[in-house]
C-alpha cells in the first residue's frame, strides 16, 4: 500500500505514519532501526528494493530522501510504503524541492524512532567527509559504496581515510567478507608456514582489491603485487615456501577453485554478492569495525611503504593460470 502527501511537513507525515500503525495491526511490528537513504531520483527505486529486501532480516524504518527541482519553491511531497510495497519495513519516501534539501537532518528528526540505532546509507553518491555530513552526524553507522565514486582509486581510498570515524564503512570492503573467510581458513590450515608474497588479479577501477591487499599485506607482513585488468577480482595467490595457494574466480562465475599444492582442485561457491547481501550484512552490526579502520589506517600505510606494492596495470585482458587436478598448469584468459 501506498499512501501519497502532497505539500506535506515532516510533522504530519509522522502523524500519518502513527495513524497507519494504529490502523493496520499487521503494520505495527518492532521496529530495531531507522535507515536513511539519501538518494537520486534515478537510482531511488532499486535503492528501496534493497531496504526491502534487507528489511526482511531488519525490520525499520526506512527514510528515502530525494532531491528534486533545487531552483524550485521549497516543499515537501512524501510517500508512506507498507505492506508488500515496504518488506517488512515502513518506507518513507521524501521528495524535497528548492531549499528544503540544504537541511535534511531537521526534515528527518521528527520521523526517526525513538531509542533505536540509526544508519544512513549513500547508495549512488559518496559524501566528501561521512562523519560530519548533515544526516551522517545524527547516524551511528554510516556506509558509503567507493565503487560509485568518481575519481582514482587512490584518491576514494585517502578521502575515506582522512575523514575516518568510528561508525563508517564502505560496502567496497562488505564485497570482500567471503574472500576474506576462505584465505582465512585456508592459513588456519597445516602447513602453517609464512606467506612471502601476495599476488591479487582485480580490476582497475574498483577499490576491493586495493582494500584486500591492504588488509593481506598488513596481516601477513609480506609484499604485495597487484595486477590490474578489466576484470572484477578474480584471483589470488598466496606463495609460500611449499608452494603457492591460488583462489580463482573466473570473471563472470559465481564457482572458484582452490588449488593447494600437491592436493587435488577443489570447488566451491563464491557469488558476486548483490548490495541488498552487503547492505544486509552491515545492519547486523551496529556497532564499529576496528578491523575496516585498522585497513584504513595501517593497512594503506604498509602497502605505500617502499618496496611493499607492486602495481601492474594491463589494457589487455590479464591471462591467469588454473592447474587441473592431475596435469601441467595450462593458460586461460577471464
Amino acid at each position: 500500500m501506498i499512501i501519497p502527501l502532497y505539500d506535506t511537513t515532516a510533522n504530519e507525515v509522522a502523524d500519518k505514519l502513527v495513524s497507519v500503525r494504529r490502523e493496520g495491526g499487521a503494520v505495527a511490528l518492532s521496529r530495531v532501526l531507522t535507515l536513511l537513504v539519501p538518494v537520486g531520483a534515478a537510482a531511488a527505486e532499486d535503492a528501496i528494493k534493497a531496504t526491502n529486501h534487507a528489511s526482511m532480516e531488519h525490520p525499520c524504518r526506512v527514510i528515502v530522501l530525494v532531491e528534486r527541482d533545487p531552483g524550485a519553491a521549497p516543499a515537501l511531497d512524501a510517500e508512506i510504503r507498507v505492506g508488500g510495497d515496504a518488506g517488512a519495513s515502513e518506507v518513507v519516501v521524501l521528495r524535497l524541492r528548492g531549499t528544503t534539501a540544504d537541511h535534511l537532518d531537521s526534515v528527518v528528526t521528527p520521523l526517526l524512532l525513538p531509542d533505536v540505532p540509526i544508519v544512513t546509507w549513500w547508495p549512488d553518491t559518496m559524501p566528501t567527509c561521512p562523519s560530519t555530513s548533515p544526516l551522517g552526524r545524527v547516524a551511528d553507522r554510516r556506509v558509503t559504496d567507493s565503487r560509485l565514486a568518481e575519481g582514482p582509486v587512490a584518491e576514494r581510498l585517502a578521502q575515506l581515510r582522512a575523514c575516518y570515524a568510528p561508525g563508517d564503512t564502505d560496502l567496497a570492503w562488505t564485497r570482500l567478507t567471503w574472500w576474506r573467510a576462505h584465505l582465512a581458513a585456508i592459513l588456519d590450515q597445516p602447513p602453517y608456514e609464512v606467506v612471502t608474497r601476495v599476488v591479487i588479479y582485480g580490476h582497475d577501477e574498483h577499490p576491493s582489491p586495493d582494500l584486500l591487499a591492504a588488509w593481506l599485506g598488513w596481516k601477513l607482513h609480506c609484499p604485495v603485487r597487484l595486477i590490474r585488468g578489466a576484470v572484477t577480482l578474480t584471483r589470488v595467490d598466496l606463495e609460500r615456501p611449499s608452494g603457492t595457494v591460488t583462489i580463482e574466480r573466473p570473471d563472470g562465475s559465481d564457482m572458484a577453485d582452490l588449488t593447494l599444492p600437491g592436493a587435488a582442485r577443489q570447488r566451491f561457491p563464491l557469488p558476486r554478492r548483490p548490495v541488498a547481501d552487503c547492505l544486509s550484512e552491515e545492519l547486523r552490526r551496529l556497532d564499529p569495525d576496528p578491523v575496516y579502520g585498522r585497513v584504513l589506517a595501517d593497512g594503506l600505510d604498509w602497502i605505500m611503504a617502499p618496496g611493499r606494492l607492486e602495481e601492474v596495470v594491463s589494457e589487455a585482458t590479464i591471462p591467469l593460470v588454473t592447474r587441473s587436478a592431475t596435469g601441467p598448469a595450462e593458460g586461460r584468459t577471464a
